[in-house]
């Protein structure tokens, strides 16, 4: 893999990324936007503009213009927004990565945002709040986001409300792209197997992107509030609903990022709790017991905080979630208390570090991965990481690491829990 750093005169960071593979490629903006640089007034607007950003663009005056031309050059695009940042990608063959670029560039910095369209695109954005209420998985979600970062808006819901999206105007839009839309926040990557016309692509990203003014404000502030945890007492809530399935989430809160190097460790003890078919809470919850169809364990960081967190979906029983949340609140305990089997939490360790290893080249097989894992450290850390760099950080975390991070985290304190399902608060133990 080749890689060549570019920074445009609009200070615009651009990586060109030589996978030596198929005659195809993504390419990938992203912007440092998102929830997270919301407030309660305007909750919503990051994912609302993304939205809209395939609503019409000066060149391209419609969705259907912007939809057809992609999928005349057999390409597909998408777009997603997350708590901290925002990106939109098109992939296709290197054959029209000079169209590729100056769809998404037009769509970006001429975005037309007609009044029609934005009252249009309010019903579609509500109608999928309403369909993320019907999903207990996604529900549960926010729920607990909402307990792990209160008042703030890395608690608050990526897509917004109802009440905040339908009061959204043109000048919210405006406002919002103001702020945050300009080349000196945002990263272009493209990566696939450029090799042919590799030459001619800084010229091609030129052309595209150049006309991308740079912020007038040269103090301008890309920050959002930060987020302190503090420690309290044991926190829940739940959500009751008539459901098929009871959906919890259960973690604990870190004091640090995925700045800080122990996120290896929290990576790795995630893993060993909950991150694939042979981690001990899906052998002892699912295989064992039978009480779910799915359960995992990641851990999720911003910044500069994040959490441990175990998803589950429970037989719809208030003795099967208890009997499940005690097996996950001891198998955290024996990890971080030390009466886990040394020898059998080493085995684990070892078989973990190699998945997370191995899933990490295999994701680099897709092109859209390979843009995403070097774009998003660049936008979000400042520089980017190679995968040998990743994989010597993992090799390097013993199970000394692994047992004090437990130690650290596994803290009634820093406990947080929430369940959507039919119960009252007191059938549910935690």
């Amino acid at each position: 893999m080749e890689i060549e750093h570019i920074t445009l005169p609009n200070s615009l960071r651009v990586l060109l990324i030589d996978t030596k593979g198929a005659s195809s490629a993504t390419v990938l903006v992203l912007v440092r936007s998102g929830s997270r640089y919301e407030d309660a007034t305007n909750n919503g607007i990051a994912h609302f503009f993304e939205h809209m950003a395939f609503k019409g663009s000066a060149k391209y005056p419609d969705s259907f213009t912007i939809s057809s031309t992609i999928e005349g050059m057999g390409g597909v695009c998408n777009a997603f927004t997350s708590k901290d940042h925002t990106g939109y990608w098109i992939k296709g063959t290197t054959a029209h990565l000079g169209t590729m670029l100056d769809v998404l560039a037009d769509m970006l910095t001429a975005s037309k945002l007609e009044a029609v369209e934005i009252e249009k695109e309010k019903g579609v954005i509500v109608e999928e709040i309403n369909m993320y209420e019907d999903m207990p998985q996604h529900k549960v979600s926010n729920v607990y986001e909402a307990l792990l970062y209160p008042k703030h808006p890395l608690g608050m819901d990526i897509a917004g409300s109802k009440k905040t999206v339908t009061s959204f105007t043109r000048q919210t839009f405006t406002d919002y792209i103001q702020r945050l839309y300009h080349p000196e926040n945002a990263t272009l990557v493209i990566a696939g197997g450029i090799g042919a016309v590799k030459q001619e692509l800084a010229q091609m990203v030129k052309k595209s992107f150049g006309v991308w003014l740079a912020n007038p404000n040269p103090a301008a502030d890309y920050s959002y509030p930060r987020f302190e945890q503090q420690a309290r007492n044991v926190n829940r809530d739940m959500f009751t609903k008539k459901t098929e399935q009871a959906h919890f989430i259960f973690g604990y809160a870190t004091d640090y990022g995925y700045l800080d190097t122990r996120k290896h460790r929290l990576g790795v003890l995630a893993g060993v709790l909950g991150g694939g078919m042979s981690s001990r809470l899906f052998m002892e919850i699912r295989e064992k017991r039978g009480l779910c169809y799915y359960i995992h364990t990641a851990r999720d960081l911003y910044a500069e905080t994040g959490a441990l967190s175990t998803a589950a979906g429970i037989r719809n029983s208030a003795q099967a979630v208890n009997e499940a949340i005690k097996i996950v609140m001891d198998e955290h305990q024996k990890i971080a208390q030390g009466t886990a089997e040394k020898d059998k939490l080493a085995a684990d360790i070892a078989r973990v570090k190699e998945m997370l290893k191995g899933r990490l080249l295999l994701s680099l097989e897709n092109s859209q991965s390979v843009a995403s894992f070097y774009g998003t450290k660049l936008l979000l850390e400042g520089k980017t990481q190679e995968p040998k760099d990743v994989i010597a950080a993992l090799d390097a975390v013993t199970l000394e690491d692994v047992v004090q991070e437990a130690q650290a985290i596994v803290q009634t304190a820093r406990l947080r829990f929430a369940l959507v399902g039919p119960f009252a608060e007191s059938d549910i133990v935690v």
